[in-house]
């Protein structure tokens, strides 16, 4: 997730998730350890390290990558910040251990298939399946980097700080300062003198400075090459051997590239996500967008983004709460809208669910055949209101009231949620 401090310095016009609040973005998660991958093939300087993922790979990376290390970093692998603070549910303190050799197997051990609760995840934690082993650097300094898209400059930003490695949100609060914000401009790229600056603004003490100004270069390159929409590192350190190099990775993707990173958009780790949104986007490879996103306590089904704004406003405007809105987009099957039934009553806390369909391309009369067949199927236990208007809605309506299922009708949209908030109450 876009760390707290870039949605604070980058013009406060991110879009930036709240504790565990889980909402629809725009934008690719992978894990450290194949950021770092990824980072390496750019010619950026990162620890040497490997991704294991069972007791016997964690012996052969000993014996093969760190057979002369005397420590090794151990760091679980969950799509989440704020590991090194976490918490195991077993009890284990920390998520990431800088440990003797001999240690690696039992730490490792303690970590792979359990789960880790962090600021980020919530109470209900992420599992580690693999754990990223890294050789321990001899740092002499700790920095901040990352670059952003920015809406006020309308391009990319870079954003340094010479203190890293820790709490980055809390440094920018108290000391602002210190962070140095350089605007990109996005036909010109980055210049030497851009560079520089960063460079500048990270302070370092011992790396040396062209070779430094390289790296910001080629961070920025991997930015634009991959189509980032996030590239944080924390930290970007300085080693004794006068390198600058980036001993953490967090980059998030823009999902409408997926057709020019396929590379990139295989690395996706679906056991990370909400198994609802994973089924949501399923569908959407079939032809039909369905937006699942989660909040609480009503159900929402609509066809198109303003239509959903639209529902949960009025929704909040009678007194209720929204749940979670899935987009059916323009074309969906009556097959899909089964699917989508499925998927707004997966969450046991939703107290009824309000389909809002405005026929054009998507035709009233299919929602209509698919609720009814939904409702058959998925034994709907919480009341089903259904406002239809557009493109054959006498046909959807006539199929609604013979299906002899106990669906509410309403007739606009006012009436719909009127009748939600209430049944939603009961």
């Amino acid at each position: 997730m876009v760390r707290g401090l870039l949605g604070k310095l980058a013009s406060r016009s991110l879009s930036v998730a709240g504790k565990w609040q889980q909402q629809q973005l725009r934008r690719l998660n992978i894990h450290e350890y194949q950021g770092a991958e990824l980072m390496s093939k750019h010619g950026i300087n990162v620890p040497k390290g490997v991704a294991v993922g069972s007791a016997d790979e964690v012996k052969k990376a000993m014996r093969d990558m760190f057979s002369n290390q005397s420590e090794v970093v151990v760091k679980s692998q969950i799509l989440a910040g704020g590991r090194g603070l976490g918490t195991f549910k077993s009890g284990l303190q920390g998520g990431v251990h800088i440990v003797k050799a001999e240690q690696v197997e039992e730490i490792a051990g303690k970590m792979l298939g359990l789960i880790l609760v962090t600021k980020q995840t919530g109470p209900q934690g992420k599992i580690v399946s693999r754990v990223y082993l890294c050789e321990k650097l001899s740092l002499v300094n700790e920095m901040y980097f990352a670059i952003t898209l920015d809406r006020k400059s309308a391009g990319p930003l870079i954003i340094a700080c010479e203190k890293g490695g820790t709490s980055i949100e809390d440094l920018a609060e108290k000391h602002p300062e210190l962070i140095i914000k350089v605007p990109i401009d996005v036909f010109t790229g980055i210049t030497d003198e851009d560079a520089a600056k960063v460079v500048d603004g990270l302070s370092p003490k011992v790396a040396d400075r062209t070779a430094s100004i390289e790296q910001v270069k080629k961070l920025y390159e991997l930015f634009c090459k991959c189509d980032c929409t996030l590239l944080e590192i924390n930290p970007i350190a300085e080693t004794a051997d006068n390198q600058l190099v980036a001993a953490d990775a967090k980059l998030n993707f823009d999902d409408n590239a997926a057709f020019r990173q396929k590379e990139i958009f295989s690395l996706r780790d679906p056991t990370q996500e909400d198994p609802r949104e994973v089924s949501a986007d399923i569908f959407s490879l079939t032809g039909s967008l369905m937006t699942f996103i989660t909040m609480k306590q009503m159900s929402c089904m609509v066809n198109g983004a303003g239509l959903a704004m639209a529902t949960m406003d009025i929704i909040k405007l009678h007194g209720g709460t929204p749940a979670n809105f899935l987009d059916v987009g323009g074309n969906a099957s009556e097959g899909q809208v089964v699917e989508a039934f499925k998927i707004l009553t997966s969450d046991e806390k939703v107290k009824a669910i309000l389909v809002n369909i405005f026929g054009g391309i998507m035709k009233c009369d299919v929602i209509a055949s698919g609720i009814v067949n939904a409702a058959k199927q998925v034994k709907l236990k919480v009341p089903v209101v259904v406002r239809l208007e557009g493109t054959n809605v006498d046909q959807g309506k006539r199929i609604l009231k013979e299906s002899g299922m106990a669906l509410i009708t309403a007739e606009d949209l006012d009436d719909a949620a009127e009748k939600a908030v209430k049944a939603s109450a009961t």
